[in-house]
């Protein structure tokens, strides 16, 4: 049968209350107590359950992670990063996928419960003031990526910087028409990526004396196949752009893909630009903003680490820079 922590108590003539103290380091033990403890546990070679542990200490050994769509390209590389530095630790990664406004408050909700898990990563989704007060009632450590809160940490790019890099990239080719392809402005879930990268285009023409046709921004549910679509809109205009800004790589691929069907070389006929550096970004050629996806995942689940350490307890914001990927899918227009 295997060796139980009360066996341990017998053998060194203390109480199960004393090797408790002793497995968790704990300093009201006496020098001699201990090593006659530790000597005992070492003889009978006991093994403390993890179950019993995590009871003990009133830890679950738990770390959630909140993310949206979490098969989304970008995200995965995120939780990637997130994985990496986990896997060297003593916690077990719970993964909440969220998929709808109403699963986002649910969690949100169910996670401000200190027995569920010790800390909290919350990917691309914005939390209310009543959430944030929630997690602090319940002493749940919080950190964002992708998104802000000004009470938590957070891990974010400057995503209108990387709209106007994009934009200057075209503009310096000599493209003046210009279009973007992304998300809706206003979302369920409040996403800001698109819309700042947006603002960040418009920026730039404003600056180049550009204007910025209506007819020019399409926006629809975020993915390839309605960035497809969307594109054979732009590209059946009377005077259609002569380059195209996807707010994300998986949407420029969608553009790259009408392009094709209706004949449109790219870059020839067509620049196209995205956002992520997502993998298959290279292998398509496609030039891009790249993020450190995988970095912002590893930065953010270290920050939460050292924030349930309490190492460090302010609201503390760390900006990742945004990079020009610049590979065969941008050339100057055709003339």
């Amino acid at each position: 049968m295997a060796v139980t922590i009360y066996d341990v108590a017998k053998q060194a003539d203390v109480g199960v209350g004393t090797v408790s103290r002793v497995l968790n380091n704990h300093p009201q033990v006496s020098p001699e107590t201990r090593q006659r403890v530790l000597s005992v546990i070492q003889v009978l070679n006991y093994r403390p359950s993890p179950m019993a542990q995590r009871l003990s200490r009133r830890k679950t050994l738990a770390i959630g992670v909140i993310a949206v769509f979490f098969t989304r390209p970008s995200v995965v590389e995120r939780l990637r990063g997130v994985e990496a530095v986990t896997a060297a630790s003593e916690y077990d990664l719970i993964v909440y996928n969220v998929e709808t406004p109403a699963k986002r408050d649910a969690i949100f909700r169910a996670t401000a419960d200190n027995r569920r898990v010790d800390g909290l990563l919350v990917i691309s989704l914005t939390p209310a003031d009543c959430d944030v007060a929630r997690w602090r009632e319940a002493g749940v450590p919080v950190v964002l990526v992708d998104t802000h809160h000004p009470a938590l940490a957070r891990i974010v790019v400057d995503d209108v910087q990387g709209g106007y890099r994009a934009a200057q990239h075209l503009i310096e080719l000599g493209h003046r028409r210009i279009a973007f392809v992304g998300d809706p402005i206003h979302t369920a879930f409040n996403f800001t990526s698109s819309r700042d990268r947006l603002v960040g285009l418009q920026q730039a023409l404003d600056e180049h004396g550009i204007p910025f046709r209506p007819a020019y921004h399409q926006a629809g549910e975020h993915g390839q196949d309605q960035a497809r679509a969307l594109t054979h809109q732009l590209l059946a205009l009377d005077e259609p752009p002569t380059a195209i800004f996807a707010a994300s790589d998986s949407q420029a691929l969608g553009v790259m893909q009408a392009a094709r069907e209706l004949g449109r070389r790219v870059p020839e006929d067509l620049s196209v630009i995205g956002f992520d550096d997502i993998e298959i970004s290279e292998y398509l050629n496609l030039t891009t903003l790249r993020q450190p996806l995988f970095e912002s995942g590893y930065r953010g689940i270290e920050m939460l680490l050292r924030s349930m350490e309490q190492i460090d307890g302010e609201a503390v914001c760390q900006e990742l820079p945004v990079e020009l990927a610049l590979r065969g899918s941008t050339a100057p227009p055709a003339h």
